[in-house]
């Protein structure tokens, strides 16, 4: 991948928690207009590939390129302002606000309000269901709304890159696969995509490239059909199936 294709490149990651360090050189590359994807046993060290990007946690080595420039040690609200969205893990919404007011606080760094009502049509668009509840207090709807709309609200900044950490988790079959749907929506709209995620034969298949990490470092990578057909990572990581 040339270095005008690649919107985030990490290199020789190094990240801790306190004294521990969790990532031991890890590196990656996510291609504009991508989606790719981290795979892992738990403990592996994919949602620290995530917190370190955001700033998060502590780096303590390597690079983090995004759209040509190093934002390591940058704050996270400045990396948000520099067109990082996130979809944190665990539909983590504000439960007393209304999907409206949710909304609102997504796009709290926009300052321009045309932008703003674009952004929540488009988003209005994407999740229907959203719109029929705008004025639904957050915490009253199920945990498949919860996740829609915990990916509407890191939409509103109009994002280039958007981090996913874990968005199929504790969701029922049904709202796993419209997650999922969406996911390629906004993949074929354009949308640069990078997600960790637990379900890995569903990442694997709708993604164009994906990285298996383990114990804190790079195991494989390549397409992601190429992987999910990987006898290794099937038999270490997919249960064989």
């Amino acid at each position: 991948m040339t270095e005008a294709a690649v919107l985030l490149g990490i290199r020789d990651l190094r990240a801790a928690y306190g004294k521990v360090e969790i990532l031991h050189g890890v590196s990656l590359d996510v291609g504009r207009g991508t989606l790719t994807c981290i795979i892992g046993p738990n403990g592996a060290g994919k949602s620290t590939v995530l917190k370190s990007v955001l700033g998060q946690l502590r780096v303590t080595g390597g690079s983090i390129r995004f759209d040509g420039r190093e934002i390591r040690g940058r704050k996270t609200h400045e990396i948000v302002r520099d067109g990082i969205g996130v979809v944190p893990q665990g539909r983590i919404v504000f439960s007393e606000m209304t999907v409206d007011e949710n909304l609102d606080m997504g796009g709290y760094t926009v300052e321009d309000a045309a932008a703003l009502r674009r952004a929540r049509e488009r988003v209005f668009a994407l999740f229907p269901r959203l719109a029929e509840r705008r004025s639904q207090r957050a915490g009253t709807l199920s945990g498949g709304e919860q996740q829609m709309l915990a990916m509407g609200r890191a939409l509103m900044t109009d994002p280039a890159l958007v981090l996913m950490d874990e968005p199929s988790l504790g969701l029922s079959p049904l709202f796993v696969d419209m997650i999922f749907e969406k996911i390629g929506e906004l993949k074929r709209s354009g949308m640069t995509i990078l997600m960790v995620e637990q379900n890995a034969a569903r990442a694997l298949a709708a993604s164009d490239h994906g990285y298996v990490l383990d114990l804190g470092e790079n195991r494989f990578d390549g397409p992601g059909r190429d992987l999910l057909a990987n006898p290794e990572v099937k038999r270490l990581y997919l249960g064989g199936h």
